[in-house]
């Protein structure tokens, strides 16, 4: 059975790299949606988009039966909560690090990121945490 790894933490943080590192897993996240022939092209009026694309990339993924890893922010839990109804096997992992962001985050919206930070404990059914 196809398995779910849902990657989160703040820009910055190792996300993208350790869904890197998960070799035999189809790797997706809300700033694929940005990547251009050209670079990295982030529009905010598209957000929405992005991560509707990356959650119904995902679901094809597992529905075609690969194992999947999704690298996004996830900074509340409610965030998450469409990809744990898919009812596949999950894990969660926080991404702790502190790398300089790829993206240039503005120093502004990471402190509302981190402001807005919801920690998982006792808030995700045990059958969801990782392990």
């Amino acid at each position: 059975m196809p398995h779910l790894v849902l990657i989160r933490g703040l820009p910055g943080s190792g996300k993208s790299t350790i869904a890197r590192s998960m070799a035999g897993y189809v790797h997706l996240e809300a700033d694929m949606y940005f990547a251009t022939s050209t670079g990295y092209s982030f529009d905010p009026s598209k957000l929405r988009d992005a991560h509707d694309w990356c959650f119904t990339e995902t679901s094809a993924a597992l529905r075609r039966g690969s194992s999947v890893v999704v690298a996004n922010t996830f900074v509340t839990l409610s965030e998450m909560e469409r990809y744990l109804r898919l009812g596949y096997p999950t894990s969660v992992v926080e991404a702790k690090g502190d790398f300089p962001s790829a993206h240039q985050v503005d120093t502004a919206v990471l402190q509302r990121m981190r402001d807005s930070w919801e920690p998982m404990e006792s808030k995700i059914p045990t059958s969801y945490r990782c392990q």
